[in-house]
C-alpha cells in the first residue's frame, strides 16, 4: 500500500517538517508559562510596526508560527492537499518564491487594515503603543480594547500564504471537484474558492466577536497569489 506522503512534491514536504518542529516549542510553553503565554508568538509572531515588541526578523518567522493545534492541522492539511499540485505544475524553486511572496503580501494588507484603523480611532497614523486606561478615556471601552489588541497582539501562522496556495490551486486546476465538510456533493475549485473568500470579507468586515482571525491577510495572500499567477502566465495541464 502506497504511503499518503509519496507523492508529495520537496518544498511542500518541507514547509510542513519545518512548520511542525516549530510548533513543538509553541506547544511546550503554552503549557508551562503562567497564563498560558507563548515566548515563542511573542519573539517570533509579527506586531504591528508601532509596536515595541515589532522586531524585522518576524516578517518571515510569523509564517511558522502558529496559536494552537486546530491552527497548524488546518493549515498544514490545506498544504498537504494542495499545494504539491500547484509545486508541480510551476516547479519548486518558482513555489518557494510564490509561497513566501504571498506570506508577505498577507501580512502587508494585514498591517494596511490595522494602520486604518488607528487612523480611523486616534485621527493619525500613530505610530507608539497608547495605554489602555489613558485610552478608554480618550477613545471610549471598545475602542480602547482595538487598539492595545493592535498594538500588543502577534499574528502567527501560514495561513495567508496557504491561501496564496489555494488562489494558485483555484486557477490551475479550476474545475477539479472538491468534497467539503457537511456537504454531500463535490463542488468545482473554482466555486469553492470564491466562496471562501467572500466568507472571509463578511467575516472581516463583520468583525464577529472573539474573533481573533486575521481575515484581511488571508485577503491579502490570496490576492498577491492571483497577481503572481497573472503575471508570470503560469497555466493549468488543460491549457497546454
Amino acid at each position: 500500500m502506497q504511503s499518503p506522503f509519496a507523492n508529495l512534491s520537496p518544498v511542500v514536504k518541507n514547509l510542513l517538517i519545518i512548520n511542525i518542529i516549530c510548533f513543538i516549542p509553541s506547544l511546550y510553553y503554552s503549557h508551562n508559562f503562567a497564563g498560558n503565554s507563548d515566548p515563542i508568538a511573542e519573539l517570533f509572531g509579527v506586531y504591528y510596526p508601532g509596536s515595541p515588541a515589532f522586531r524585522p526578523w518576524q516578517i518571515i518567522t510569523y509564517m511558522f508560527v502558529h496559536g494552537g493545534w486546530t491552527h497548524i492541522l488546518f493549515n498544514m492539511f490545506t498544504l498537504f492537499s494542495f499545494g504539491s499540485m500547484v509545486e508541480y505544475t510551476m516547479g519548486s524553486k518558482r513555489f518557494l518564491l510564490f509561497y513566501f511572496i504571498c506570506g508577505l503580501g498577507a501580512m502587508a494588507l494585514q498591517i494596511a487594515v490595522q494602520a486604518f484603523e488607528v487612523y480611523h480611532i486616534t485621527g493619525h497614523f500613530s505610530m507608539y503603543a497608547p495605554e489602555l486606561d489613558s485610552s478608554y478615556i480618550a477613545y471610549g471601552q471598545k475602542q480602547a480594547i482595538t487598539l492595545y489588541g493592535i498594538f500588543n497582539a502577534p499574528m502567527v501562522g501560514a495561513s495567508g500564504a496557504i491561501v496564496g496556495v489555494l488562489m494558485g490551486f483555484r486557477l490551475l486546476y479550476p474545475d477539479v471537484e472538491l468534497m467539503l465538510l457537511f456537504i454531500p456533493v463535490p463542488i468545482k475549485a473554482k466555486y469553492v474558492i470564491p466562496g471562501y473568500l467572500v466568507l472571509e470579507v463578511v467575516m472581516g468586515i463583520g468583525q464577529i466577536g472573539g474573533d481573533n482571525v486575521a481575515h484581511f491577510a488571508h485577503l491579502g495572500g490570496a490576492l498577491i497569489g492571483y497577481i503572481l499567477m497573472k503575471a508570470w502566465r503560469i497555466q493549468g495541464p488543460g491549457y497546454l
